[in-house]
């Protein structure tokens, strides 16, 4: 498969977010399933969501990530991934700058995704607790790190990944370098089972 054809597939181009090494594919905030019921908890990590304003809310993004969200039913969605994400570098790939995992069938492509990627890492931040009796199948080139749904929550220590959102103590070393990855890659690393963002 061509990588025009691919693109065309998934409804469109991928996201380069800023602070990130790699690329991302997002997906509309308003249509996460935990997400969204969170945007309504004061208090929440997805309170305030960055995806639900700036440059996420111009409606030419928005109507790129309903694109790419219906494109998933696509049955060579995970064909033109594959030529997508092998196509670029750097060997880093975030799942989901904006938006979350939909479903189970979701989630068995982007594990199939990653099986076809093998010289990439994937790392996918997730919201979704009803992931975790499949994580026995995940790929050992992904990362799923379980969000604690709540700011200054400690992460559930039964997930192997997990992330939280704090006031004090952050380990994401982002906003101390102009709020940019530049070369740690702690997110993506199997070995750190919980990274602790700065709450923005």
């Amino acid at each position: 498969m061509k990588t025009k054809e691919a693109f065309k597939i998934i409804g469109g181009s991928l996201s380069k977010p800023s602070k990130m090494p790699g690329w991302s594919i997002g997906l509309p905030a308003k249509e996460c399933k935990t997400g969204a019921k969170l945007q309504q908890v004061k208090g929440s990590v997805c309170f305030d969501c960055y995806a639900m304003k700036g440059c996420y809310v111009f409606k030419v993004v928005q109507d790129a990530q309903y694109r790419r969200l219906a494109a998933i039913k696509s049955p060579l969605w995970v064909t033109a991934m594959v030529t997508i994400i092998n196509s670029k570098k750097p060997d880093v790939f975030r799942w989901h700058d904006s938006g979350d995992v939909q479903d189970l069938d979701h989630l068995n492509k982007i594990y199939e995704v990653c099986r076809l990627t093998p010289s990439k890492r994937h790392w996918l931040p997730t919201r979704e607790a009803w992931i975790k009796p499949h994580l026995s199948r995940c790929p050992k080139n992904l990362v799923i790190r379980f969000s604690a749904p709540m700011v200054n929550q400690r992460a559930p220590e039964s997930w192997p990944h997990a992330s939280e959102v704090v006031d004090h103590g952050a380990t994401c070393p982002a906003a101390k370098q102009g709020n940019e990855c530049r070369d740690c890659r702690a997110c993506w690393d199997p070995a750190i089972k919980v990274i602790k963002y700065g709450k923005h």
